[in-house]
């Protein structure tokens, strides 16, 4: 019996220090797959680095630091096993990384899904890339740095500089402690890291538009090279069944135009996806690369005062999602969590989601594709001073990166890059420099992509396809004085100095409500609009009264209530911080899904 005991001990023992699984191990880029991969989250080392002093101390080639951090989660978080929650302004991250045999000969690719702020990538000592942007997804190639069979250090240098004034934070607080509506804070790694190999010939990226009113795809392959004889075969599958198919000799540019038969729409009642093939022939007809994809066929357009899908009338029935988690901060813990905010959602009545102040992962766009769920695309730009150079300098790029890598999926109806940045000085040079960059965001985000460009959420709009208005009120009638037309038929506006003429654009309350109700055990320091209802009725009245005066608003083309769950000291959520239910589900889904009698299906 004693030695039974032993012996169990002993595997007891093994069992607790074997590899933990790997968090967050589904593959990062569903509208883009590889068979050739590796996921690199789990324990890498680190060290912070106050004084900025890393590189004199020879950081960049380190075999591993003394603290260990969980991969994809930021170190402010309690899953990242660090859960430090001061300023990070440098920080230093090791892992070594073995480089399969069978990978020789072909490009490796180093991707990461976001890294927070700016980021400074070493290979074996040698700096191998560098990126600015805390949400954009990027890429270095390591193939010069490594040897297939061998194992690397990887090195990840991280500055992040919140209260700059010249980068992206979204949400996060600028002050030690959370507050208000700001929260916790997000430094450097928050999403996967993982790496590829990719023959040298291979697919960069397809830019892939539906065109329903002539039933087909219009594709824009780009390749990382190209060789003499090279071709791509595409397939456009309706499950099992191949609908389309073409052969195409490889160059650059190239489009390739896929027609369909009996076209199957994406929308939010029947969210059909095609699936899409991918092969990089050589000349010798050997296939070098293969891709598997998705796409939607749907059309979302703007025709006067309207947005139109698939050539119907559209009215959004919105939530405000800002992405946080209590254990993640702005990482969800599971990819299954990502579903789940989706479906929460939609069981009270929504039909989509604004996605506020936080460019999320590619995996919760893949899942609003399969359930059908409509979202706005928005920047993280609160943080960024609208009327300094280097902070314009910083955000385009960021931006456009943001816009080129979630462009084909069908969920993203409208880009919003901003947001409240009505309070910019009126006619110094700041408000020329705030005037210009919104401009070329604009200019640049319709020249990256097809959808309606709303420039600025609730504030002062310059150029946009799209015009929207913030009300918080809380009284029903007081809501409906707010937004009733002028007396010269215009729609209410901020009445801002100098801001752009209202000519005609669909209409949105791009934010209301946010009425506060606070249980007991997050009654300290709270926040959230208005006096909050003291009972559950008066919370239920209050709502539909609200929503029934937008609703009775034919002008109006759908609304974002604020928000989907509480987070941290805000609460106003739909839902717990925790995702638990506050209020009756049914009660909710008889007032958010109702719909005016102009947007009724036809």
């Amino acid at each position: 019996m004693r030695f039974l005991t032993s012996f169990f001990a002993i595997l007891f023992t093994f069992a607790a220090f074997a590899q933990a699984p790997i968090p967050r191990p589904e593959y990062p880029r569903p509208q883009f797959e590889r068979d050739a991969w590796m996921n690199l989250n789990g324990t890498w080392t680190y060290a912070f680095d106050f004084g900025e002093s890393g590189l004199q101390r020879d950081f960049n080639e380190s075999k591993g630091f003394d603290s260990n951090i969980t991969v994809p989660f930021c170190p402010e978080s309690p899953l990242s096993g660090v859960e430090y929650k001061d300023f990070i302004n440098s920080m230093w991250y090791h892992r070594a990384v073995e480089v399969p045999a069978a990978w020789d000969g072909k490009k490796i690719l180093l991707n990461f899904g976001a890294v927070d702020y700016t980021s400074s990538i070493y290979v074996n000592g040698k700096l191998a890339g560098r990126h600015y942007g805390g949400s954009s997804s990027f890429s270095v190639d390591i193939t010069r740095y490594v040897k297939a069979g061998e194992t690397a250090d990887v090195v990840v240098w991280v500055q992040d500089d919140l209260r700059s004034g010249t980068q992206t934070g979204g949400k996060q607080c600028p002050d030690y402690y959370s507050r208000g509506c700001h929260y916790t804070r997000v430094t450097g790694i928050w999403q996967t890291v993982w790496m590829e190999a990719v023959a040298k010939t291979g697919l960069k990226e397809v830019y892939v538009k539906p065109d329903l009113d002539n039933s087909c795809f219009i594709m824009e392959p780009k390749f990382h090279a190209l060789a003499d004889g090279m071709s791509l075969n595409v397939r456009v599958k309706d499950g099992d069944k191949v609908v389309s198919k073409k052969t195409v000799k490889a160059t650059s540019p190239m489009t390739v135009i896929m027609p369909v038969k009996n076209v199957k729409t994406w929308s939010p009642e029947s969210p059909f996806l095609y699936d899409l093939e991918y092969d990089v022939v050589d000349k010798a007809g050997n296939i070098v690369d293969q891709v598997t994809s998705y796409a939607g066929m749907r059309k979302i357009h703007v025709e006067g005062d309207r947005v139109f899908l698939n050539n119907q009338p559209l009215y959004l029935r919105l939530v405000l999602d800002q992405g946080f988690y209590p254990d993640g901060v702005w990482t969800a813990p599971s990819d299954e969590a990502l579903k789940r905010d989706i479906e929460l959602s939609m069981s009270v009545g929504f039909n989509g989601a604004r996605l506020h102040q936080k460019v999320f992962e590619e995996r919760f766009h893949y899942w609003a594709d399969k359930l059908g769920y409509l979202t706005w695309g928005e920047s993280a730009s609160w943080g960024s001073s609208m009327n300094n150079e280097l902070a314009s300098r910083n955000f385009i790029p960021e931006w456009q990166e943001v816009v080129v890598r979630d462009r084909n999926h069908p969920s993203i109806i409208i880009w919003t890059p901003f947001n409240e940045t009505w309070d910019r000085p009126k006619d110094d040079e700041g408000g020329r420099i705030h005037d210009r960059l919104v401009t070329n965001v604009y200019d640049l985000t319709k020249s990256l992509d097809y959808r309606p460009v709303h420039d600025c959420s609730g504030g002062y709009h310059v150029k946009t396809d799209i015009w929207s208005f913030h009300n918080y009120e809380q009284d029903a009638e007081q809501l409906q004085e707010n937004l009733t037309l002028k007396g010269d038929g215009t729609v209410p506006t901020f009445d801002v100095e100098n801001e752009a003429e209202y000519s005609g654009q669909p209409y949105y309350l791009d934010e209301y409500g946010g009425i506060k109700w606070v249980i007991e055990q997050f009654a300290e320091n709270t926040w959230g609009y208005g006096q909050g209802p003291k009972t559950l009725e008066e919370f239920y009245s209050r709502l539909e009264a609200l929503t029934d005066v937008i609703l009775d608003m034919e002008y109006i083309n759908g609304y974002t209530y604020t928000q989907l769950t509480d987070v941290e000291q805000e609460q106003n959520g739909i839902f717990n911080y925790d995702r638990t239910a506050k209020f009756d589900a049914g009660k909710l889904k008889a007032i958010f899904g109702k719909v005016p009698g102009w947007a009724q299906p036809k």
